[in-house]
């Protein structure tokens, strides 16, 4: 933890300040502040060390959405979306960030070489706000869902243990998500009007690749629809909470086509979805 409160908030501050470059935004523009964080407790936080070292308003309102997993980007985007749409002149700076390098397991089972093969440190942030006032090519969050598998309770977990965060990823994983994900997900997506032949760009958190694999032979999608998950954990590895907005930024650089939905899977087990258009 105390590794945590040193790296944390640099590696944070640095995500966030690229994403105000992109948005053409100075740190004064701010007015709510969304941190997404799973693998650290730290008080004063990461919210109170973007504050100070991005020089942003004193009277910034903070949330912090903490341990929410993988899919906790999702809970800041919903969160996000929930402050701009109760305040138009909202403009939010959302930063997941995570070291999950802190929790290298060295005792020997299945479950540590699995997480410890997998598992790596990233920051990532996005702005959001009500109108189109920002940047001309605008992706907009147009609806969340959210689905607990019954009975799935230790199929993933993260738990505090003596020598970091242990994390038990059931290798059961892959194929409660087929099973489950097709009934789910196409009843939320016709609930908008669509179904899953009428999204031509995915977001699929990349816990690992037999996960991608249920997710895209399940759902039956093209063969290159999960190009971009692969690539990202390919070259970052999963980072937990921020890996899915590594995906939006490459997808959104593309100029993708859309609508988009963005998929993660957590502690629950949990499923997390957004719809972007």
């Amino acid at each position: 933890m105390r590794r945590y409160a040193d790296e944390v908030v640099p590696l944070a501050a640095e995500a966030a300040r690229a994403a105000l470059a992109d948005a053409r935004l100075s740190a004064s523009a701010i007015t709510h502040l969304a941190t997404v964080s799973c693998t650290g407790f730290v008080a004063p936080g990461i919210d109170l060390g973007l504050i100070d070292q991005l020089e942003l308003s004193r009277e910034t309102r903070r949330c912090h959405i903490g341990f929410m997993g993988c899919h906790g980007a999702l809970n800041g985007l919903e969160t996000a979306a929930a402050l701009a749409a109760k305040d138009p002149h909202a403009t939010i700076l959302m930063c997941a960030a995570e070291l999950c390098t802190l929790h290298f397991q060295y005792q020997w089972s299945a479950d540590n070489v699995l997480a410890n093969s997998l598992f790596a440190d990233g920051a990532a942030a996005i702005i959001a706000a009500a109108g189109s006032n920002i940047l001309s090519d605008i992706w907009r969050v147009t609806a969340h869902g959210s689905f607990v598998i019954p009975g799935t309770a230790n199929a993933m977990t993260w738990r505090i243990g003596n020598h970091g965060f242990t994390m038990t990823l059931s290798s059961q994983t892959p194929r409660l998500i087929a099973e489950h994900l097709p009934a789910w997900l196409p009843a939320w997506l016709s609930r908008h009007g669509l179904s899953v032949h009428d999204v031509p760009s995915w977001i699929v958190h990349p816990g690992g690749p037999r996960i991608l694999d249920a997710v895209e032979d399940s759902l039956g999608l093209p063969a290159d629809a999960l190009v971009i998950s692969r690539e990202v954990l390919s070259r970052f590895g999963n980072m937990s909470s921020p890996t899915v907005l590594f995906i939006l930024e490459v997808l959104r650089k593309s100029r993708a086509a859309r609508p988009c939905v963005m998929l993660a899977f957590g502690p629950g087990l949990s499923i997390e979805a957004a719809l972007l258009n």
